[in-house]
């Protein structure tokens, strides 16, 4: 995967890797200043990735775009995408006032669909960041953190399988399946998250 992106990035790839890592250090920091004020890590785990050639030539194509790195940049805000899978919901939105709080990048957009889920149940807290980037047309990129708990983890990813995955016959009766489970898991979020507030008082 890495020689396709090399390939379609060019020789903007490696300034792409450099912000990747950049904007990571950045979000460990949010992730130990909350720590040090807990002295409880947040985050279960933080991943990065630099968005594959064939996922950005799609979404170019479906919005109707030019199929070239330079309209990427200036079109796409997850060529760069990051996220944080925390332990309590709580975590998620004391993360999100911490970069908010931080002037290094600018929060450009914000969905919060930990309060208002898609229709199919998904519950995740998107972040849109404007970063310095001096190889873009504009001079900045916009990348994505999406933030969730570890129960909000688990059900994406078995909804992005279902999704991704050919063949499956049953897919009315497994997508009503996993929006009642995206209920049950919201509602042991708040179940969890009221404990632990109630243990820290």
């Amino acid at each position: 995967m890495k020689d396709t992106q090399l390939t379609y990035y060019g020789r903007y790839y490696e300034p792409l890797k450099q912000l990747e890592q950049e904007v990571l250090g950045w979000l460990n920091e949010r992730v130990d200043e909350l720590d040090g004020r807990h002295q409880e890590r947040p985050v279960e785990h933080i991943r990065s990735r630099i968005k594959t050639a064939e996922g950005v030539q799609e979404k170019l194509e479906r919005k109707g775009y030019d199929n070239d790195v330079e309209t990427a940049f200036t079109h796409l805000s997850d060529l760069i995408g990051f996220r944080l899978v925390t332990h309590f919901v709580g975590d998620v939105y004391e993360l999100v006032k911490s970069m908010k709080s931080d002037t290094r990048y600018r929060v450009v957009k914000e969905k919060d669909y930990i309060a208002l889920p898609k229709p199919n149940g998904y519950r995740s807290y998107h972040v849109i960041l404007e970063c310095p980037f001096s190889e873009a047309p504009d001079g900045v990129l916009r990348v994505e953190i999406q933030l969730r708990t570890i129960a909000m983890d688990c059900w994406a990813s078995l909804e992005h399988e279902m999704r991704y995955k050919k063949g499956i016959t049953n897919t009315t009766l497994i997508e009503k399946e996993l929006k009642r489970c995206a209920g049950e898991m919201a509602s042991t979020d708040l179940s969890m998250q009221t404990l632990r507030d109630m243990i820290r008082q």
